[in-house]
Protein backbone atom coordinates (compact mmCIF):
# COMPACT_ATOMS: atom_id res chain seq x y z
CA UNK A 1 0.00 0.00 0.00
CA UNK A 2 1.47 3.43 -0.78
CA UNK A 3 0.58 6.81 0.37
CA UNK A 4 0.78 8.95 -1.96
CA UNK A 5 1.26 13.00 -2.20
CA UNK A 6 -0.25 14.67 -5.19
CA UNK A 7 0.95 18.47 -5.81
CA UNK A 8 -0.21 21.05 -8.76
CA UNK A 9 2.65 23.63 -7.74
CA UNK A 10 2.29 27.42 -7.52
CA UNK A 11 3.16 30.31 -5.28
CA UNK A 12 -0.10 32.36 -4.82
CA UNK A 13 -1.74 28.97 -4.32
CA UNK A 14 -0.14 24.76 -3.86
CA UNK A 15 -2.69 22.52 -4.30
CA UNK A 16 -2.24 19.15 -2.49
CA UNK A 17 -4.09 15.67 -1.95
CA UNK A 18 -3.12 12.46 -0.23
CA UNK A 19 -4.21 9.25 -1.70
CA UNK A 20 -3.83 5.80 -0.09
CA UNK A 21 -3.51 3.22 -3.78
CA UNK A 22 -3.26 -0.65 -3.36
CA UNK A 23 -3.13 -1.57 -6.63
CA UNK A 24 -6.42 -0.39 -8.73
CA UNK A 25 -7.89 1.20 -5.44
CA UNK A 26 -7.40 4.81 -4.51
CA UNK A 27 -9.13 6.47 -1.87
CA UNK A 28 -8.73 10.18 -0.58
CA UNK A 29 -6.97 10.53 2.61
CA UNK A 30 -7.46 14.51 2.80
CA UNK A 31 -6.56 17.80 0.56
CA UNK A 32 -6.04 21.27 0.65
CA UNK A 33 -4.29 24.08 -0.96
CA UNK A 34 -1.63 26.44 0.87
CA UNK A 35 -2.45 29.70 0.29
CA UNK A 36 0.02 32.73 -0.23
CA UNK A 37 -1.08 36.48 0.08
CA UNK A 38 -0.05 39.32 -3.09
CA UNK A 39 1.17 41.30 -0.62
CA UNK A 40 4.02 39.06 0.72
CA UNK A 41 7.24 39.17 -0.90
CA UNK A 42 8.18 36.03 -3.24
CA UNK A 43 10.51 35.26 -0.26
CA UNK A 44 8.11 35.22 2.23
CA UNK A 45 5.70 33.16 0.15
CA UNK A 46 8.01 30.45 -0.74
CA UNK A 47 8.98 30.37 3.22
CA UNK A 48 4.95 29.63 3.86
CA UNK A 49 4.91 26.88 1.01
CA UNK A 50 8.23 24.91 3.02
CA UNK A 51 6.70 25.06 6.21
CA UNK A 52 3.01 24.06 5.23
CA UNK A 53 4.44 21.85 3.11
CA UNK A 54 6.95 20.40 5.74
CA UNK A 55 3.21 20.28 8.27
CA UNK A 56 1.84 18.10 5.71
CA UNK A 57 4.07 15.69 4.78
CA UNK A 58 4.75 14.86 9.00
CA UNK A 59 1.17 14.40 8.96
CA UNK A 60 0.67 12.28 6.46
CA UNK A 61 3.87 10.07 6.14
CA UNK A 62 3.53 9.72 2.24
CA UNK A 63 5.87 7.39 0.53
CA UNK A 64 5.53 8.63 -2.58
CA UNK A 65 5.47 12.28 -3.64
CA UNK A 66 4.37 13.17 -6.93
CA UNK A 67 4.23 16.99 -8.89
CA UNK A 68 2.72 18.57 -12.18
CA UNK A 69 5.89 19.63 -14.36
CA UNK A 70 4.76 23.41 -15.48
CA UNK A 71 3.24 24.51 -18.50
CA UNK A 72 3.63 27.91 -19.50
CA UNK A 73 2.88 29.77 -22.77
CA UNK A 74 3.21 33.57 -22.06
CA UNK A 75 3.54 35.07 -18.53
CA UNK A 76 7.42 34.36 -17.74
CA UNK A 77 7.34 36.80 -14.88
CA UNK A 78 4.92 34.29 -13.56
CA UNK A 79 6.53 31.06 -14.47
CA UNK A 80 9.76 31.99 -12.79
CA UNK A 81 7.96 32.90 -9.61
CA UNK A 82 5.96 29.52 -9.83
CA UNK A 83 9.40 27.53 -10.42
CA UNK A 84 11.09 29.12 -7.32
CA UNK A 85 7.73 27.44 -5.63
CA UNK A 86 8.38 24.26 -7.79
CA UNK A 87 12.15 24.45 -6.35
CA UNK A 88 10.96 25.05 -2.95
CA UNK A 89 8.52 22.31 -3.10
CA UNK A 90 10.76 19.46 -5.06
CA UNK A 91 13.45 20.52 -2.45
CA UNK A 92 11.35 19.69 0.25
CA UNK A 93 10.03 16.39 -0.75
CA UNK A 94 13.21 15.06 -1.61
CA UNK A 95 14.74 15.75 2.00
CA UNK A 96 11.59 13.89 3.11
CA UNK A 97 10.62 11.13 0.78
CA UNK A 98 14.50 10.83 -1.01
CA UNK A 99 12.91 11.35 -4.20
CA UNK A 100 9.96 12.56 -6.33
CA UNK A 101 7.70 11.43 -8.91
CA UNK A 102 6.94 14.03 -12.23
CA UNK A 103 4.11 13.90 -14.28
CA UNK A 104 3.57 16.67 -17.54
CA UNK A 105 -0.14 17.54 -17.46
CA UNK A 106 -0.32 15.88 -20.59
CA UNK A 107 0.20 12.60 -18.87
CA UNK A 108 -2.66 13.83 -15.84
CA UNK A 109 -5.20 14.44 -17.96
CA UNK A 110 -4.47 10.87 -19.79
CA UNK A 111 -3.96 8.91 -16.86
CA UNK A 112 -7.25 10.55 -15.09
CA UNK A 113 -9.95 10.68 -18.19
CA UNK A 114 -8.26 8.32 -21.42
CA UNK A 115 -7.78 11.06 -23.18
CA UNK A 116 -4.83 13.97 -23.63
CA UNK A 117 -7.38 17.04 -24.40
CA UNK A 118 -9.54 16.86 -21.36
CA UNK A 119 -10.34 19.72 -20.05
CA UNK A 120 -10.68 20.45 -16.34
CA UNK A 121 -14.34 20.03 -15.98
CA UNK A 122 -13.69 16.08 -17.17
CA UNK A 123 -11.01 15.82 -14.40
CA UNK A 124 -12.09 16.97 -11.89
CA UNK A 125 -15.36 14.66 -12.49
CA UNK A 126 -13.51 11.64 -13.02
CA UNK A 127 -11.14 12.05 -9.68
CA UNK A 128 -14.61 12.46 -8.01
CA UNK A 129 -15.18 8.65 -10.00
CA UNK A 130 -11.95 7.37 -9.50
CA UNK A 131 -12.33 7.95 -5.63
CA UNK A 132 -15.72 7.29 -4.74
CA UNK A 133 -16.97 9.98 -3.71
CA UNK A 134 -19.97 12.46 -3.72
CA UNK A 135 -18.34 15.96 -4.69
CA UNK A 136 -15.87 16.84 -6.97
CA UNK A 137 -12.81 18.31 -4.70
CA UNK A 138 -12.20 22.23 -4.32
CA UNK A 139 -10.50 24.30 -4.26
CA UNK A 140 -9.60 23.08 -8.53
CA UNK A 141 -5.72 23.27 -7.13
CA UNK A 142 -6.61 20.44 -4.67
CA UNK A 143 -8.55 18.58 -7.10
CA UNK A 144 -5.64 18.69 -10.14
CA UNK A 145 -3.18 17.98 -6.95
CA UNK A 146 -5.19 14.50 -6.17
CA UNK A 147 -4.94 13.85 -9.97
CA UNK A 148 -1.61 14.21 -10.03
CA UNK A 149 -1.40 11.53 -6.92
CA UNK A 150 -4.16 9.24 -8.65
CA UNK A 151 -1.45 9.34 -11.78
CA UNK A 152 1.07 7.98 -9.70
CA UNK A 153 -0.99 5.67 -8.66
CA UNK A 154 -1.79 4.49 -11.88
CA UNK A 155 2.04 4.57 -13.64
CA UNK A 156 3.87 3.22 -10.67
CA UNK A 157 1.54 -0.35 -10.28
Amino acid sequence: MKTILGIDPGYGRCGWGVIRAQGSQCRLIDYGCIETHKSEELPQRLAIIHQKLTEIIAKHQPTDIAIEELFFSRNVTTALSVCHARGIIMLCAVHHCGQIFQYKPNQVKVATTGSGTADKTQMQEMVKRILGLDFIPKPDDAADAIAVAITHAACSR
